[in-house]
């Protein structure tokens, strides 16, 4: 379809949803289910509004602690060659929506500057309303916004195509990388283009990952091999690189403020921490106690794209930041205290009871990171596990990126299944 017929097409389409009257169309499911959002957060359809501009040195900052920061190379030399040609932009936005990087055509750029798309703007969808960062964000999955799809009317004349870019170590979203540009200048294989270049960033992310694991492990492995006693070389982020006299673990959970010292840690016990280059020594000197010393678990999904589950119990306690995937587990576990079978979470979650193999999967990988608070047949929190469920102060902002029907049910207030509006 011609792009000017597409736009007025959406312009009735949008304005129809906006009434409450039937659309000459139906909305792409994520630009219908966006609209939602901005209708039920009280986004202003015809008011261009902006949030508080980041500093200079707030920019910055941030620059300097985003992952993103190691992969602008990928970015630019994937997308900006025919961004001239295309008269589009690159943008590149954090995991809260704040455009931190911005290049492209000049003449668009200056456009994007009176629509305030600038560095260290906030395109977080409850700000600015369906788009290609913020949407994007929130579905956690490609998405492309064409001209009226946008809900704020200001944007109508711009198209925008945004994949998110997550850490392949542990899947956390860390950002968006976002192509926009007139409208004219739209093509239908813009999305497929920005989603190649964000997969071929993050496989960026996890070469440089497995190379630094191999840095630490080059130090680490002669000093392991003299060492009595049981011990293992981490990374920052608690990825191992070498162990000795224990079993390996892809992963351990390191607390806030992590440094030399004892500290206890989940599945090791009390240990003596040390520095390594690029990473840390941990020596187990006592043995963890019983998993079934965890006492009390707080499922935290009040905050969008920011999960967690904290264990407490008499040795301690320790945090889980949590995968879209786990969260909605989690939270399904949450409210059937009595447990669920691999079938019925396929249906809660998929809405095809036949998924058990994917479920099983997913949940072996929970139970790993949950020793001791988790049981089976059927799946459930532990008997002896007190469990405090904390949600968003608005029903419609659980899980948004969901399409679980156990999830929309519970956005809606329904306890049971239902039709779906």
């Amino acid at each position: 379809m011609d792009p000017r017929e597409a736009s007025r097409l959406l312009k009735g389409v949008r304005a129809a949803a906006l009434a409450g009257d039937r659309p000459p169309a139906s909305p792409r499911p994520e630009i219908a289910e966006s609209w939602r959002r901005m209708l039920a957060c009280g986004v202003d359809p015809d008011r261009d509004a902006r949030s508080r501009m980041l500093s200079a040195a707030e920019t910055e900052g941030r620059r300097h602690d985003s992952p993103l920061r190691e992969v602008l190379p990928v970015l630019r030399e994937g997308l900006l060659p025919a961004l001239d040609q295309a008269l589009h932009i690159m943008v590149v936005a954090d995991a809260d929506g704040r455009l931190l990087w911005r290049e492209g055509h000049s003449s668009i750029l200056r456009k994007a500057d009176r629509l305030g798309f600038t560095v260290g703007a906030d395109w977080n969808e409850a700000v600015v309303g369906t788009n290609g960062v913020g949407t994007a964000l929130v579905a956690r999955r490609p998405v492309q916004v064409f001209s009226a799809e946008h809900f704020v009317s200001s944007h109508h004349d711009w198209t925008c195509a945004g994949a998110p870019v997550r850490d392949p170590r542990d899947g956390r979203l860390l950002g968006v990388v976002d192509v926009s540009g007139p409208l004219a200048t739209m093509h239908p294989a813009t999305l497929t283009w920005v989603t190649s270049v964000a997969r071929l960033a993050e496989r960026e992310l996890r070469v440089r990952h497995l190379e630094s694991l191999e840095r630490l492990r080059t130090v680490a492995a002669p000093l392991l091999a003299r060492l009595p006693g049981r011990a293992l070389a981490v990374d920052p982020h608690g990825w191992t690189a070498a162990v000795t006299g224990t079993a390996p673990a892809d992963r351990v959970t390191l607390p806030k403020g992590f440094g030399p010292g004892r500290v206890w840690l989940p599945r090791l016990g009390e240990c003596a921490v040390e520095p390594l280059p690029g990473g840390w020594l941990l020596r187990i000197t006592q043995d963890r106690p019983a998993a079934a010393a965890a006492t009390r678990v707080v499922l935290d999904l009040s905050r969008t794209g920011s999960w967690s589950a904290a264990v407490y119990g008499p040795s301690g306690s320790w945090a889980q930041e949590l995968s879209p995937r786990h969260a909605e587990l989690l939270f399904l576990l949450a409210e059937t205290p009595r447990g669920c079978s691999a079938a019925d979470l396929a249906a809660e979650l998929f809405g095809d009871p036949e998924r058990t193999v994917t479920v099983r999967a997913e949940l072996s990988r929970v139970r790993r990171n949950l020793a001791g608070v988790l049981a089976h047949r059927p799946y459930r929190f532990a008997d002896d596990v007190e469990v405090e469920l904390i949600r968003p102060g608005d029903p419609a902002a659980l899980l948004p990126h969901s399409t679980a029907p156990a999830v929309i049910r519970a956005r809606l207030g329904r306890t049971r299944p239902g039709v779906i509006p």
